[in-house]
């Protein structure tokens, strides 16, 4: 027997908010101040409050590098603007451009704002994992550690607890064959150029960009 019944289609849409835009809704003024405190101190904690590097030595030079392309297309336009910003402290115009009114860990707000500098509205995100993994793993733009055809523009994401998470997260400069060249914002609070072996263990992936 079939029986006639009523069906309902519930479309919910979903917005991602920063718990900083949230926290003043549901705090106390004691408690936000307290909030405020653990996030200029990021609880003496900083890899856990969105990502960044402890790394605190200087930045690398690269001038002697050759570099060998891949066959993806990449974009040194947009590597020659996150180059032009090493040597910022602090992070400032990037994670104020992103919406934050104090300081966050802001390795991802800077790669962020590199991206959109060469007019790209996506991906922006502020956190590694949920944000920026999240973002290209859904596109079906992701690649493991050890991937050999990385671009010059591709983000590049690490694990430095083994965790499967993403503490941090940089843009590529390119490879040598041997090593991955990056520049990273909040690398010991500053802008800097890095360097790792292909198949370092810190490598968590690449977030791989289209550019044509």
């Amino acid at each position: 027997m079939e029986v006639p019944y009523n069906y309902y289609i519930l479309n919910v849409k979903l917005t991602a908010r920063s718990i900083v835009s949230i926290a003043p809704e549901l705090l106390t003024p004691e408690q936000l101040e307290m909030f405020n405190i653990y996030l200029q101190t990021s609880g003496n904690n900083p890899l856990v409050f969105g990502g960044g590097s402890p790394d605190i030595s200087a930045s690398e030079d690269i001038s002697g590098v050759h570099f060998v392309n891949g066959t993806r297309p990449g974009n040194t336009a947009v590597v020659d603007i996150a180059k032009s910003q090493v040597g910022n402290v602090n992070g400032q115009p990037y994670w104020s451009w992103y919406g934050f009114d104090s300081r966050v860990e802001w390795c991802a707000c800077f790669v962020s704002w590199c991206y959109n500098q060469m007019g790209l509205t996506e991906p922006k995100f502020a956190g590694c994992t949920s944000g920026g993994m999240a973002w290209f793993q859904s596109r079906g733009q992701w690649a493991n550690r050890g991937y050999s055809d990385i671009a010059p523009g591709d983000a590049i994401f690490f694990d430095w607890d083994n965790s499967g998470n993403a503490d941090h997260v940089g843009i590529v400069i390119g490879t040598d064959g041997t090593n991955v060249y990056t520049v990273e914002g909040n690398s010991g609070n500053a802008c800097k150029i890095k360097s790792y072996p292909l198949n370092s263990s810190v490598i968590r992936g690449y977030g791989l960009m289209n550019w044509d």
